[in-house]
């Protein structure tokens, strides 16, 4: 099995057979398989993906910068938050204000 580490540039190929750049949020699962990616907040198998090929080749630059490290940081909060929060009951949810009614 494949396995993708974090911030890792990858092609990730859809059901339809498009093939969309985007990068690794979190490692792969060992016990799924499925990798965490930042294309519609996916959790896709390995076969899903490739590495891209200028990660491998010359001119790729890794997210080493303080504005991509940054960024990747936070959509690692905002995801967590958002499957810790799939996980837990709805009546234990905090209560929100409802802003407007769609008609």
């Amino acid at each position: 099995m494949e396995q993708y580490k974090a911030n890792a540039s990858v092609v990730f190929t859809d059901d339809e057979g498009r093939q969309i750049d985007t990068f690794v949020i979190f490692d792969t699962d060992g016990k799924t398989g499925l990798t965490h990616i930042n294309h519609e907040n996916l959790k896709v198998a390995a076969s899903q993906l490739q590495l891209h090929s200028k990660t491998v080749g010359d001119y790729h630059l890794p997210i080493a910068d303080a504005f991509s490290f940054e960024i990747l940081r936070k959509l690692r909060e905002k995801y967590a938050l958002m499957d810790a929060a799939s996980k837990v009951p709805a009546n234990k949810l905090p209560h929100r204000r409802v802003l407007a009614i769609a008609s």
